[in-house]
């Protein structure tokens, strides 16, 4: 009954925004580590941007850094990533996911989230 939902994907032009919601139910993830992924050329997923529940600091891949903003809301148990100046490039599947690492890996990651579409379109 752990389950993680993304939410929030769809077909956007190039240098528009989405907001991406990860809600978590079953449990509390307060104190896990929580994270985007989408795949990426030569690799299964790659990082995107993670959060720590517990202690709320951000990171980001470098292809993202300025434009997207990961954050939560603890009450509702749902993560966010906002996107902002859309590319091409980021068109993907893009995963939520929880660790109890304080990590960027996609193997360190123990719980997943089903995914959500994101297109964007030139």
């Amino acid at each position: 009954q752990v389950q993680l939902v993304e939410s929030g994907g769809g077909l956007v032009q190039a240098g528009g925004s989405l907001r991406l919601s990860c809600a978590a139910s079953g449990r509390t993830f307060s104190s896990y580590g929580m994270a985007w992924f989408r795949p990426a050329p030569g690799e299964e997923r790659e990082f995107v941007a993670r959060i720590n529940w517990s202690g709320g600091s951000t990171y980001y891949a470098d292809s993202v850094k300025g434009r997207f903003t990961v954050y939560r809301d603890n009450a509702k148990n749902t993560m966010y990533l906002q996107m902002n100046s859309l590319k091409p490039e980021d068109t993907a599947v893009n995963y939520c996911a929880t660790t109890s690492w304080g990590s960027s890996r996609v193997d360190r990651y123990e719980t997943w989230g089903q995914g959500t579409q994101v297109t964007v379109s030139s």
